[in-house]
Protein backbone atom coordinates (compact mmCIF):
# COMPACT_ATOMS: atom_id res chain seq x y z
CA UNK A 1 0.00 0.00 0.00
CA UNK A 2 1.33 3.95 -0.89
CA UNK A 3 1.93 5.73 1.89
CA UNK A 4 1.71 9.52 2.57
CA UNK A 5 4.51 11.73 2.74
CA UNK A 6 2.60 13.83 5.52
CA UNK A 7 3.67 12.68 9.35
CA UNK A 8 4.46 12.76 12.90
CA UNK A 9 6.79 10.77 15.46
CA UNK A 10 7.63 11.28 18.95
CA UNK A 11 9.58 9.24 21.40
CA UNK A 12 11.40 9.95 24.81
CA UNK A 13 13.62 7.91 26.46
CA UNK A 14 15.95 8.11 29.81
CA UNK A 15 19.53 7.67 30.30
CA UNK A 16 21.51 7.69 33.81
CA UNK A 17 22.39 12.02 33.00
CA UNK A 18 19.80 12.94 30.85
CA UNK A 19 16.24 12.22 29.36
CA UNK A 20 16.47 12.36 25.34
CA UNK A 21 13.29 13.54 23.58
CA UNK A 22 12.93 12.93 19.51
CA UNK A 23 10.18 14.47 17.46
CA UNK A 24 9.85 14.52 14.22
CA UNK A 25 7.58 15.71 11.32
CA UNK A 26 7.40 15.38 7.57
CA UNK A 27 5.90 16.96 4.48
CA UNK A 28 5.68 16.33 1.02
CA UNK A 29 8.37 17.04 -0.91
CA UNK A 30 10.29 16.64 -4.35
CA UNK A 31 13.04 14.63 -3.07
CA UNK A 32 14.22 13.43 0.19
CA UNK A 33 15.04 16.43 2.67
CA UNK A 34 16.42 15.88 5.98
CA UNK A 35 17.13 18.55 8.40
CA UNK A 36 18.61 17.88 12.30
CA UNK A 37 18.75 20.19 15.02
CA UNK A 38 20.36 18.49 18.11
CA UNK A 39 22.29 20.55 20.84
CA UNK A 40 25.89 21.68 20.32
CA UNK A 41 27.04 18.54 22.69
CA UNK A 42 25.96 16.04 20.03
CA UNK A 43 26.35 17.71 16.98
CA UNK A 44 28.83 14.77 16.26
CA UNK A 45 25.38 12.92 15.74
CA UNK A 46 23.36 14.58 12.93
CA UNK A 47 25.46 12.68 10.51
CA UNK A 48 24.02 8.53 12.02
CA UNK A 49 20.77 10.60 12.48
CA UNK A 50 20.52 12.10 9.19
CA UNK A 51 21.46 8.10 7.92
CA UNK A 52 18.99 6.71 9.92
CA UNK A 53 15.92 8.72 8.43
CA UNK A 54 17.27 8.34 4.94
CA UNK A 55 16.62 4.26 5.48
CA UNK A 56 13.56 4.70 6.76
CA UNK A 57 12.23 7.37 4.51
CA UNK A 58 12.78 7.67 0.48
CA UNK A 59 10.53 11.23 -0.03
CA UNK A 60 9.53 14.42 1.40
CA UNK A 61 11.09 17.12 3.97
CA UNK A 62 11.74 14.96 7.34
CA UNK A 63 12.29 17.73 10.31
CA UNK A 64 13.95 15.77 13.10
CA UNK A 65 14.44 17.49 16.48
CA UNK A 66 15.98 16.23 19.46
CA UNK A 67 15.92 17.72 23.14
CA UNK A 68 17.93 16.53 26.11
CA UNK A 69 16.83 17.05 29.81
CA UNK A 70 19.46 16.89 32.26
CA UNK A 71 18.78 14.03 35.07
CA UNK A 72 19.33 17.21 37.87
CA UNK A 73 17.19 19.77 35.64
CA UNK A 74 20.27 21.11 33.15
CA UNK A 75 23.17 20.40 31.25
CA UNK A 76 25.11 24.05 31.47
CA UNK A 77 26.67 25.53 34.17
CA UNK A 78 26.65 29.31 34.40
CA UNK A 79 30.01 30.56 34.89
CA UNK A 80 31.00 34.52 36.22
CA UNK A 81 33.55 36.20 35.66
CA UNK A 82 34.52 38.49 38.85
CA UNK A 83 37.45 39.63 38.04
CA UNK A 84 36.10 41.23 34.98
CA UNK A 85 32.96 42.80 37.04
CA UNK A 86 34.80 43.92 39.54
CA UNK A 87 36.99 46.08 36.30
CA UNK A 88 33.88 47.19 35.26
CA UNK A 89 31.79 48.29 38.20
CA UNK A 90 35.38 50.20 38.89
CA UNK A 91 35.71 52.26 35.42
CA UNK A 92 31.45 52.66 35.97
CA UNK A 93 32.72 54.45 39.07
CA UNK A 94 35.32 55.94 37.72
CA UNK A 95 33.63 57.40 34.99
CA UNK A 96 30.71 58.65 37.10
CA UNK A 97 32.94 60.72 39.18
CA UNK A 98 34.77 62.14 36.16
CA UNK A 99 31.47 62.98 34.59
CA UNK A 100 29.20 64.07 37.94
CA UNK A 101 26.53 61.89 37.30
CA UNK A 102 23.87 61.16 39.43
CA UNK A 103 23.04 57.64 40.99
CA UNK A 104 24.52 54.34 41.69
CA UNK A 105 26.40 51.61 39.71
CA UNK A 106 23.87 48.56 40.49
CA UNK A 107 24.50 44.52 40.07
CA UNK A 108 21.80 45.06 36.51
CA UNK A 109 23.92 47.18 34.79
CA UNK A 110 26.78 45.18 36.01
CA UNK A 111 25.40 42.09 34.68
CA UNK A 112 24.28 43.80 31.60
CA UNK A 113 27.89 43.27 30.15
CA UNK A 114 27.52 39.66 28.31
CA UNK A 115 31.34 38.94 28.54
CA UNK A 116 30.36 38.96 32.42
CA UNK A 117 28.25 35.80 32.68
CA UNK A 118 28.71 32.65 30.53
CA UNK A 119 27.48 29.31 30.18
CA UNK A 120 29.29 26.26 29.42
CA UNK A 121 28.10 22.70 28.93
CA UNK A 122 28.19 19.98 31.58
CA UNK A 123 30.72 17.10 30.47
CA UNK A 124 28.76 14.27 29.20
CA UNK A 125 28.76 11.00 28.16
CA UNK A 126 28.04 10.83 24.35
CA UNK A 127 28.85 7.24 23.87
CA UNK A 128 25.79 6.55 25.97
CA UNK A 129 23.92 9.28 25.54
CA UNK A 130 24.25 9.42 21.55
CA UNK A 131 22.97 5.02 22.22
CA UNK A 132 19.69 6.30 23.87
CA UNK A 133 19.39 9.44 21.30
CA UNK A 134 19.62 6.47 18.26
CA UNK A 135 17.23 4.25 19.89
CA UNK A 136 14.92 6.78 20.69
CA UNK A 137 14.69 7.82 17.06
CA UNK A 138 14.04 5.04 16.14
CA UNK A 139 10.86 4.76 17.72
CA UNK A 140 9.84 8.13 16.67
CA UNK A 141 10.44 7.19 13.17
CA UNK A 142 8.48 3.65 13.86
CA UNK A 143 5.65 6.31 14.85
CA UNK A 144 6.06 8.44 11.71
CA UNK A 145 5.84 5.47 9.39
CA UNK A 146 2.59 4.17 10.83
CA UNK A 147 0.91 7.61 10.68
CA UNK A 148 2.31 8.02 7.03
CA UNK A 149 0.83 4.62 6.39
CA UNK A 150 -2.27 5.40 7.84
CA UNK A 151 -2.48 8.56 5.87
CA UNK A 152 -1.58 6.21 2.60
CA UNK A 153 -4.34 4.06 2.76
CA UNK A 154 -6.77 6.68 2.80
CA UNK A 155 -4.92 8.49 -0.07
CA UNK A 156 -5.52 5.43 -2.15
CA UNK A 157 -8.54 4.87 -0.95
CA UNK A 158 -9.47 8.82 -2.22
CA UNK A 159 -7.30 8.32 -5.57
CA UNK A 160 -9.34 4.62 -6.49
CA UNK A 161 -12.41 7.45 -6.15
CA UNK A 162 -11.68 9.64 -8.82
CA UNK A 163 -9.60 6.73 -10.63
CA UNK A 164 -12.86 5.00 -11.18
CA UNK A 165 -14.68 8.40 -12.25
CA UNK A 166 -12.16 8.90 -15.01
CA UNK A 167 -12.84 5.20 -15.71
CA UNK A 168 -16.47 5.36 -16.04
CA UNK A 169 -16.71 8.23 -18.27
CA UNK A 170 -13.98 6.37 -20.41
CA UNK A 171 -16.10 3.64 -20.61
CA UNK A 172 -19.14 6.32 -21.90
CA UNK A 173 -16.57 7.78 -24.56
CA UNK A 174 -15.61 3.71 -25.73
CA UNK A 175 -19.30 3.01 -26.70
CA UNK A 176 -19.55 5.67 -28.61
CA UNK A 177 -16.03 5.54 -30.47
CA UNK A 178 -17.14 3.19 -33.17
CA UNK A 179 -19.53 5.44 -34.46
CA UNK A 180 -16.99 8.74 -34.61
CA UNK A 181 -15.68 7.90 -37.81
CA UNK A 182 -19.17 7.16 -39.84
CA UNK A 183 -20.57 10.38 -38.09
CA UNK A 184 -17.64 12.67 -38.92
CA UNK A 185 -17.67 11.44 -42.43
CA UNK A 186 -21.78 11.74 -42.84
CA UNK A 187 -21.24 15.62 -41.56
CA UNK A 188 -18.54 16.41 -43.74
CA UNK A 189 -20.03 14.76 -47.43
CA UNK A 190 -23.55 17.04 -46.38
CA UNK A 191 -21.63 19.84 -45.67
CA UNK A 192 -19.52 19.57 -48.94
CA UNK A 193 -23.14 18.75 -50.77
CA UNK A 194 -24.18 21.83 -49.68
CA UNK A 195 -21.23 24.17 -50.24
CA UNK A 196 -20.95 22.85 -54.46
CA UNK A 197 -25.02 23.15 -54.74
CA UNK A 198 -23.88 20.65 -57.52
CA UNK A 199 -23.61 16.85 -58.43
CA UNK A 200 -20.02 15.76 -57.08
CA UNK A 201 -17.57 15.82 -60.09
CA UNK A 202 -15.00 13.02 -58.98
CA UNK A 203 -17.18 11.23 -56.10
CA UNK A 204 -14.24 8.36 -55.88
CA UNK A 205 -11.42 11.10 -54.92
CA UNK A 206 -14.77 12.77 -52.28
CA UNK A 207 -14.84 9.52 -50.73
CA UNK A 208 -10.86 9.01 -50.22
CA UNK A 209 -10.38 12.53 -48.80
CA UNK A 210 -13.40 11.70 -46.73
CA UNK A 211 -11.91 8.67 -45.41
CA UNK A 212 -9.10 10.08 -44.59
CA UNK A 213 -10.87 12.56 -42.69
CA UNK A 214 -13.14 10.28 -40.75
CA UNK A 215 -10.09 8.18 -39.64
CA UNK A 216 -8.35 11.27 -38.31
CA UNK A 217 -11.47 11.39 -35.73
CA UNK A 218 -10.76 7.72 -34.65
CA UNK A 219 -9.88 7.49 -31.38
CA UNK A 220 -9.57 3.59 -30.85
CA UNK A 221 -5.81 3.81 -29.65
CA UNK A 222 -5.94 6.77 -27.59
CA UNK A 223 -8.73 4.78 -25.46
CA UNK A 224 -6.70 1.74 -25.10
CA UNK A 225 -3.63 3.62 -23.90
CA UNK A 226 -5.20 5.51 -21.91
CA UNK A 227 -6.91 2.46 -19.97
CA UNK A 228 -3.37 0.70 -19.91
CA UNK A 229 -2.13 3.91 -17.71
CA UNK A 230 -5.34 3.42 -15.81
CA UNK A 231 -4.44 0.05 -14.93
CA UNK A 232 -0.74 0.66 -14.03
CA UNK A 233 -1.62 3.27 -11.83
CA UNK A 234 -4.42 1.22 -9.98
CA UNK A 235 -1.54 -1.79 -9.69
CA UNK A 236 0.83 0.92 -8.35
CA UNK A 237 -1.65 1.70 -5.54
CA UNK A 238 -1.00 -1.46 -4.03
CA UNK A 239 3.17 -1.27 -4.58
CA UNK A 240 4.80 -1.53 -1.77
CA UNK A 241 7.37 0.73 -2.87
CA UNK A 242 8.10 4.75 -3.54
CA UNK A 243 5.58 5.54 -6.32
CA UNK A 244 4.74 9.05 -6.10
CA UNK A 245 6.70 9.83 -8.92
CA UNK A 246 5.48 6.90 -11.10
CA UNK A 247 2.30 7.89 -10.48
CA UNK A 248 2.95 11.68 -11.41
CA UNK A 249 4.25 10.45 -15.05
CA UNK A 250 1.30 8.36 -15.32
CA UNK A 251 -1.30 11.51 -14.94
CA UNK A 252 1.18 13.40 -17.09
CA UNK A 253 0.47 10.36 -20.02
CA UNK A 254 -3.18 10.18 -19.10
CA UNK A 255 -3.74 13.92 -19.40
CA UNK A 256 -1.94 13.43 -22.87
CA UNK A 257 -4.60 10.83 -23.99
CA UNK A 258 -7.43 12.65 -22.55
CA UNK A 259 -6.45 15.80 -23.94
CA UNK A 260 -6.25 14.37 -27.71
CA UNK A 261 -9.87 12.35 -27.30
CA UNK A 262 -10.81 15.61 -27.04
CA UNK A 263 -9.36 16.98 -30.04
CA UNK A 264 -10.11 14.49 -32.05
CA UNK A 265 -13.43 12.91 -31.20
CA UNK A 266 -15.39 16.70 -32.27
CA UNK A 267 -18.85 15.59 -30.43
CA UNK A 268 -20.60 17.30 -28.18
CA UNK A 269 -21.05 14.54 -25.46
CA UNK A 270 -17.61 13.30 -25.74
CA UNK A 271 -15.98 16.84 -25.34
CA UNK A 272 -18.13 17.06 -21.99
CA UNK A 273 -16.99 13.56 -20.94
CA UNK A 274 -13.03 15.18 -21.52
CA UNK A 275 -13.85 17.82 -19.33
CA UNK A 276 -15.20 15.48 -16.45
CA UNK A 277 -12.01 13.13 -16.64
CA UNK A 278 -9.53 16.71 -17.05
CA UNK A 279 -11.46 17.53 -13.71
CA UNK A 280 -10.94 14.25 -12.27
CA UNK A 281 -6.91 14.13 -12.92
CA UNK A 282 -6.69 16.94 -11.62
CA UNK A 283 -8.12 16.27 -8.75
CA UNK A 284 -5.71 13.06 -8.61
CA UNK A 285 -2.85 15.43 -9.41
CA UNK A 286 -3.69 16.94 -5.52
CA UNK A 287 -3.78 14.34 -3.79
CA UNK A 288 -0.23 12.47 -5.79
CA UNK A 289 1.49 15.62 -4.73
CA UNK A 290 1.57 13.41 -1.16
CA UNK A 291 2.41 10.21 -2.09
CA UNK A 292 5.96 9.01 -1.23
Amino acid sequence: MIRSMTGYGKKDGTSQQATVTVEIRSVNHRFLEVAVRVPRSLAQLEDPIRKAVQQRCLRGRVDVSVSIQAAGGSLKTVHIDQALAKQYHAALKKLQKTLGLRGGVDLSMVAGFRDIVSMTDEPVDTDHLGKTLLRVLGGALTDLEKMRKREGEALAKDLAVHLDAIREAQSVVAKKAPDLANIAFDRMKARIETLLHIEVPDPARLQQELAVYADRSDISEELVRLESHMVQFDQQLRSQESVGKTLEFLLQEMGREVNTIGSKANDAEIAALVVRMKAELEKLREQVQNVE
